[in-house]
């Protein structure tokens, strides 16, 4: 292999065939299906639960939810950090599998001792006694164990298997962007069976049962994830980026007095060539943009010194004098902190279909046929199937049909375009669901009485989760290849947790919107816009205020999406000036 991996002993990779390609890849996709299923089980119905068993109110729950989700999400950029700083890609993966099983069976035995009391207590209108302030300490403890060993390897897995592909042959690029697509299919399969077949049970009232299950899963995903451990090809960490980052802005303010040089020629980069045995980082070729960096690699008589030129090694003080592969690495980070920005509000219709979306539908009819009962977070399963159709018939279907007729030849938008279409579709969903919920109102009025339910069929959810689900293939996707492509060699999980991170504070702004607009509406005696009781709200009112926030969020990314496109052009340009000029 040309691009520096190694096999699991810290040795080169060897002969392509040996090590990485899709049988490991696909060991990954199995790993993140399976624990995806396990993590679902809890997550897909514990508004209902927070309801039903903890006895909170629908806001109550919905934040409850909220924040559990977004320390998950959270969770992901620190264990990206520690898999490119120390840990690696694989160890990371390892360690964090186990906290993730111990998690599910912690919530499983906690699980067991809300539901002593009283007998059957669990079901949909139950009411539980009580919990002691130590069961109730233990169900959250264990939950977020379930949170932090879920997101915590998340995108060091999904930088395991883009791993196993070597960048520098065409076929493999070209199946590691395939990857990124499978592992969202992966997680989306999941969830399916969890929000059927897990829901279904779960709403009956067996909690106990699904969790041991799902504890279960996690255990044969880990077992499986270790099964390939002699094939897997892996990249060494590189050591704290933030040293590295700092490095950059303190040897440049030291040299705030000096004028950089017009050619980039003339800043430091070392000689050697473009890997060393191991695991040496590419070059990155310097660009203009964030200029005042630049002179952290301005070489002064002092740092010449420094440097021993006869055999060609560095020995220069790193927070005097940088490489201008390290503050490119600087200079890559900053250029995607805007677009990062403007993907926070975009988990937001995410996290109300997995939260608001289920109380709307628990407020509506839910029979399908006979005497069969669809559970409210069975609905998201509409969400998987969408998701997961789009993102296999993307490039056999939509790209070379419906993109041709658009623009009267082959297109294959970027994946800022991919980004910015599915938030325009997002702001359509949350409008859809608005009116939705209008109509269940007024079936609701209709009965003339005092239950929290309507005469209008859950099936009337069904276009709103399709539009979630095809902007979450859209959105999602195309963060993890941006992200990941754009970020340096050794910061790929760092990015891919910079794209799982934003989902992180949208569910917290979304948590927090939500606290404000139920505090400031339910002022003055009134019952607010999300109550107990949603016939006696206006849950519409905040689906419009979600797809009002999110359109202006829209505005925001199409202007930092050309600044970016402008950013990365010149780069592109300049290293086509260096090939000339060679």
């Amino acid at each position: 292999m040309k691009d520096g991996s190694l096999g699991c002993h810290g040795r080169r990779s060897g002969i392509k065939g040996r090590t990485g390609g899709w049988p490991c890849a696909l060991m990954v996709l199995v790993n993140q299906g399976l624990a995806t299923m396990a993590f679902a089980g809890v997550e897909v119905n514990l508004v209902l639960f927070s309801k039903s068993v903890l006895r909170q109110t629908n806001a109550e729950a919905a934040n409850t939810f909220s924040r559990w989700l977004g320390s998950m999400y959270l969770c992901s950029l620190v264990g990206a950090f520690l898999s490119d700083s120390y840990l690696g890609r694989f160890k990371t993966c390892v360690i964090f599998q186990v906290v993730f099983a111990i998690g599910l069976v912690s919530t499983a035995l906690s699980t067991h001792l809300f539901l002593l009391k009283p007998r059957g207590c669990g079901k949909i209108g139950d009411l539980c006694e009580p919990h002691s302030p130590l069961e109730t300490a233990l169900f959250y403890v264990s939950i977020y164990l379930v949170a932090i060993g879920n997101g915590a390897p998340e995108p060091a897995l999904a930088a395991l298997g883009a791993d196993q592909f070597d960048e520098d042959d065409p076929d493999d690029k070209q199946s590691k962007s395939s990857f990124y697509g499978y592992f969202y299919v992966a997680l989306n399969m999941g969830c399916l069976v969890s929000e059927t077949v897990l829901v279904y049970v779960e709403n009956l009232g067996h909690w106990v049962p699904v969790f041991w299950a799902c504890a279960g899963f996690s255990i044969v995903a880990y077992v499986l994830l270790l099964g390939r451990t002699a094939r897997y090809r892996h990249y060494k960490p590189a050591g704290n980026p933030f040293s590295r980052f700092s490095q950059v802005i303190v040897a440049s303010v030291r040299k705030m007095k000096l004028e950089v040089p017009e050619d980039g020629g003339l800043l430091y980069e070392p000689l050697v060539g473009g890997r060393e045995e191991g695991n040496a980082p590419r070059k990155i070729h310097h660009t203009d943009g964030f200029k005042f960096l630049d002179r952290a690699a301005i070489i002064t008589e002092e740092d010449r010194k420094s440097i021993q030129t006869e055999s060609l090694q560095v020995d220069q003080n790193p927070w005097r004098l940088c490489t201008i592969t390290q503050i490119e690495e600087v200079k890559c980070v900053l250029r995607l902190l805007p677009i990062w920005l403007c993907t926070i509000l975009s988990s937001m219709v995410f996290i109300q279909m997995l939260s608001l979306f289920v109380e709307q539908g628990a407020a509506m009819d839910t029979r399908a046929f006979l005497s069969f009962h669809i559970p409210p977070a069975s609905m998201t399963a509409i969400d998987i199937v969408s998701t997961s159709a789009f993102i296999l018939l993307y490039d056999k279907l939509v790209v070379p049909h419906f993109m041709r007729l658009a623009k009267r030849k082959p297109w294959h938008p970027g994946e800022l375009t991919r980004i910015g279409i599915g938030l325009a579709i997002a702001v359509v969903a949350m409008v859809l669901a608005g009116l939705v919920e209008r109509r269940r109102l007024a079936y609701a009025l209709l009965r003339g009485d005092e239950e929290e339910k309507s005469s209008l069929s859950i099936f009337w959810q069904t276009p709103q989760y399709v539009l979630v689900g095809i902007s979450e293939a859209l959105v999602y996707v195309a963060q993890m290849e941006f992200f990941s492509s754009r970020s340096p060699e050794t910061m790929k999980s760092i990015g891919m947790g910079l794209s799982m991170s934003s989902s992180a504070i949208g569910c917290y702004i979304c948590s927090m919107i939500l606290s404000v607009v139920t505090d400031v509406t339910s002022r003055g005696g009134r019952l607010g816009w999300v109550p107990r009781n949603l016939n006696s709200g206006h849950l519409d009112r905040f689906f419009f205020l979600s797809a009002a926030l999110i359109a202006l969020n829209l505005g925001f990314f199409m202007v930092c999406s050309r600044r970016y496109k402008s950013a990365t052009s010149l780069e592109k340009r300049e290293r086509d000036d260096e090939i000339e000029t060679a």
